[in-house]
């Protein structure tokens, strides 16, 4: 019997159903055995491979004969089912249609990770991946190759996770040395920082097989055992000074340069202050006034001992009255008199606003209709509903006939209330299934902007909320950010109230409009929203350290917008960049059907790469991007992040040394590496511009990239 012969006969036998009549999954069809076997092969493969890292631990050199083995093993079986006829796929096929269960969206994620062989295939790729899913199951089954990559991409992480933990190992190569240095920060000589921060919410739990739980977080919590408080250098801070019983407070306004001079001067004395803005907490004007008699900024207390100003801080400094001052603040409590930190919710709209009165249908529609584990085309869908039982319930509810039941359906899904479970329509009446928004798989395991459930008040334009968002990103990049704008202070934005007013407009997103913007507002909206994403992220779960926990970072942590999930990535390369592939990527972020391309860019905007900071010490300076000028903004953005190490030219050595994202990203700039540098250096200086690209035209120079940092940039 040959090779095809035995396969077919194995996948024949293994399509035969072994459960009990009495099982409730006989219910489920011929193909539930496939099923059942599948499964056991992949809980087999995991088993085996912890089994595997047990009889291990006497040397590697039989971990790396049974790597072989199965990589051997996983390359026979894809060469044997390749072989298959298409008689053959078609049985494959209907046995193992049952296996799939609903999977979550994976967004294409450039980790850091450069595989130069697959950016040169990129023309042949881009033509076969880029295409409609419908129209790819004629070049392959698409069940199969699924199946292939499921129990392919199980084991290799299976075996390279009992590797890693056995040899100590990081995905990087440096050493782990689990809890006694959780949230410690690599550097690039290999040593560790005992640096530690607090961060408000713990991650959430993902997968039950997901090898990033096994990894450290470049940044976890890590309490002290005896004092409970995390240990803090962040911008000069460190628990090895005393503690500070008094405290500074410190009034300020946007825009006010007397008071970044002021943070300066404390920084510089590496002290903790409270600051209020005014224009973030405006009934705090009241208070300013009260005490000094006039609303001008800046003012500095020392408990309730009024300091003055900026010019009277620097008298009291150069006389040094200032440094027997702070001594006092170390030992003195502040009195009941002194003004308080910013309250919980002080000032802040957030939410405010009527009830949506459709929300009140949803809820009443959620206590009524029993949500169920479906199948629908061979795979299985979560928390669902049929079609006919909404319309069921609406027609008793709202004492609509049927047809007028399905419409006021159809108004609920334009409303982002629910949606069907593969967008297969708007809404019908039948056994279609659909599903509420707050059940889908990927926004509540992924989705940290719907912390308490749908979002039930009427939502704003999202040009409104848009500008608060705005409003409220500057004044906290302003506060916590060095001057330079190269260091972001995340522990006093971790406990600030403006953060916490954050997390509570973002709420406000998950059915907002995005088509009605604009293509200024869509950018700038989208821009502040990634930093101020980035920065949640790295306080939520760390700063990640190596590429599996950068990927992770990028397409995992996700807010829902306007009905959609959107990760860091979906929003750089999906929106911003008009729906391009991430580098050394095959695939596009959304496909043909997806919801997401109607927001998308028509066109990548390059300058936009000078503009995003996801937390590391190669980006660019952190601002905050306005729609009325936004154009002006990004120009001044790429000119600053050019001119400060970007891009540096050598004319004699005839030599460029270019930052590593031109590399990444150039398809933006330009279709070679030439056209690159030209559009680079036109940010330079005009008369070092003007002599560099007459030397480009004249003589061909060496481009050297620069290593990027991915430090944190605190």
């Amino acid at each position: 019997m040959g090779d095809d012969d035995k396969l077919e006969k194995s996948l024949i036998d293994s399509s035969t159903p072994e459960t009990s009549a009495t099982d409730p999954s006989d219910a489920l069809g011929e193909g539930e055995g496939c099923l059942s076997v599948a499964i056991k092969s992949v809980n087999v493969s995991e088993e085996g491979a912890e089994l595997q890292g047990e009889n291990l631990r006497d040397g590697l050199n039989q971990h790396e004969y049974e790597t072989e083995k199965h990589d051997q093993s996983t390359e026979h079986q894809v060469h044997e089912s390749r072989n298959l006829d298409i008689k053959d796929l078609k049985e494959v096929k209907h046995g193992s249609e049952e296996v799939f269960v609903e999977e979550k969206e994976t967004d294409p994620v450039f980790d850091g990770t450069e595989t130069p062989e697959l950016e040169a295939n990129l023309e042949f790729s881009s033509q076969t991946f880029d295409l409609d899913p419908d129209v790819q199951v004629n070049a392959w089954p698409e069940k199969a190759v699924a199946l292939k990559n499921f129990v392919k991409e199980k084991g290799s992480i299976a075996v390279s996770t009992v590797l890693r933990r056995l040899s100590g190992k990081n995905d990087e190569g440096t050493a782990d040395t689990d809890e006694k240095t959780e949230g410690s920060v690599k550097h690039d000589n290999g040593s560790s920082d005992p640096r530690q921060k607090e961060v408000s919410q713990k991650v959430r739990d993902q997968s039950a097989w997901n090898p990033l739980n096994f990894i450290k977080i470049g940044r976890n919590v890590v309490t002290d055992s005896k004092t409970g408080h995390a240990e803090d250098t962040l911008f000069g801070c460190s628990t090895d000074e005393p503690t500070m019983r008094g405290r500074i407070m410190v009034y300020t306004r946007l825009g006010c340069q007397d008071c970044k001079r002021v943070r300066s001067l404390f920084r510089q004395k590496r002290l903790r202050f409270v600051e209020i803005n005014i224009d973030i907490f405006p009934t705090r004007k009241f208070e300013l006034e009260k005490i000094t008699g006039s609303s001008a900024v800046p003012k500095v207390l020392f408990n309730d001992f009024l300091v003055g100003g900026l010019t009277e801080l620097e008298t009291m400094n150069d006389s040094g009255q200032l440094d027997e001052k702070i001594k006092g603040i170390f030992s003195e409590e502040p009195p009941p008199t002194a003004p308080l930190p910013p309250l919980p919710g002080e000032d802040d709209e957030s939410g405010s606003g009527k009830v949506d009165e459709l929300a009140s249908v949803v809820r009443k529609m959620k206590e009524s209709i029993i949500l169920k584990d479906r199948f629908y085309k061979m795979r299985r869908f979560s928390n669902c509903f049929l079609g006919s039982e909404a319309v069921d319930f609406l027609s008793d509810d709202q004492y609509l006939e049927r047809e007028e039941a399905v419409e006021f359906g159809r108004k609920l899904v334009s409303q982002h209330f629910f949606r069907h479970v593969l967008d297969e329509n708007i809404f019908e009446d039948g056994n279609h299934l659909y599903r509420f928004l707050e059940h889908d798989p990927v926004i509540m395991t992924q989705c940290y902007n719907i912390p308490r459930g749908m979002f039930e008040v009427k939502p704003k334009p999202v040009t409104e909320i848009a500008s608060r968002l705005r409003f409220l990103s500057y004044a906290i990049i302003e506060a916590y950010m060095s001057e330079d704008g190269k260091h972001v202070d995340y522990w006093r934005i971790h406990s600030c109230e403006e953060f916490k007013r954050y997390l509570r407009i973002i709420e406000e997103l998950q059915r907002v409009d995005l088509e009605s913007l604009s293509r200024e507002e869509k950018l700038a909206f989208f821009i502040n929203l990634y930093n101020m994403m980035a920065i949640h992220a790295i306080l939520t779960w760390g700063h990640p350290v190596g590429a599996l926990e950068r990927r992770k970072f990028f397409g995992d942590f996700k807010y829902v917008i306007g009905g959609c999930a959107y990760s860091l990535s979906a929003i750089h390369n999906g929106i911003l960049r008009g729906n391009q592939r991430p580098p050394y990527n095959l695939t596009k972020p959304f496909g043909q059907k997806d919801k997401r391309l109607k927001v998308a860019l028509p066109y990548p905007e390059p300058l936009v790469h000078f503009a995003l900071v996801c937390g590391t010490r190669s980006g660019p300076a952190l601002r905050c991007y306005s729609p009325g000028n936004l154009d002006k903004e990004l120009m001044e953005a790429a000119r600053d992040f050019i001119r400060n190490g970007g891009v540096s030219v050598d004319a004699e050595a005839k030599v460029a040394s270019v930052t590593k994202i031109l590399q990444w990203y150039g398809m933006d700039f330009g279709k070679n590496e030439l056209e690159v540098l030209k559009h680079a250096v036109n940010y330079l200086d005009p008369a070092e511009s003007e002599e560099i690209l007459e030397l480009l035209s004249k003589t061909p120079m060496k481009v050297i990239y620069q290593p990027y940092d991915w430090g944190l940039n605190d």
